[in-house]
């Protein structure tokens, strides 16, 4: 299924002020504007599949992405959801290896891609877009050994309310009746960044329903 290309400005748009792009000057703005290619990806769709080359880095501007590992076994692991104005794909491209994991789109998202000859010359003309691309990596690595910690240490109970918790940061909405989570996953989703089989989520789910943690 192909991507339906569509036209984003850079200078308007809200999810670079909360990504790597916020403090890149107007000269860059306007480099990255005229250079990025930005498309419509559908549900279930791939930006990139781990094993395959980079070409360059992905931006998400609207929607929901997962970043997912899979085991020898075919067993897929969530290791990452990715949030408005966040980049995708920057590690391998900076270390010039294959794509370690897979991301996939979990609802319809608007995504845009900076090859790679644009983001080496924006790093080598603007070092504080260097200083924020490797400020964002030393995050999401002290995040991955948090979560690999979380694995080894926590139970499955204090895990689930460790990834709701993680959830309301990322994607909770005030409402009437409490926080809401405005993002879909499936048992197994949910599972995967748990370390837990489905039918121990379900069991979860209820558990967490009958003290009233949630609804």
């Amino acid at each position: 299924m192909a991507q339906t290309k569509i036209h984003m400005n850079c200078h308007s748009c809200e999810g670079r002020k909360h990504g790597v792009f916020c403090n890149l000057s107007p000269d860059g703005i306007n480099e990255l504007n005229s250079d990025k290619i930005a498309n419509i990806y559908k549900v279930d769709q791939n930006l990139f599949v781990e094993g395959n080359p980079p070409f360059g880095l992905y931006c998400l501007h609207a929607g929901k992405i997962k970043i997912t590992k899979t085991s020898r076994s075919g067993k897929e692991t969530i290791v990452r959801l990715v949030k408005q104005g966040e980049i995708l794909g920057h590690r391998s491209l900076f270390s010039d290896s294959p794509y370690s994991a897979t991301a996939t789109v979990l609802e319809d998202s608007v995504v845009c891609f900076v090859s790679k000859a644009t983001i080496f010359k924006l790093v080598k003309n603007d070092p504080t877009l260097a200083f924020d691309i490797m400020s964002s990596i030393s995050r999401q690595m002290g995040a991955a050994e948090e979560r690999i910690a979380s694995l080894s240490n926590k139970s499955q109970k204090e895990r689930f309310a460790e990834m709701l918790l993680l959830l309301k940061e990322a994607y909770g909405e005030k409402t009437a009746e409490g926080i809401r989570l405005n993002i879909k996953l499936t048992r197994e989703e949910m599972g995967s960044m748990i370390g837990a089989a489905s039918e121990n989520v379900i069991r979860l789910i209820t558990e967490f329903k009958k003290e009233s943690l949630i609804s």
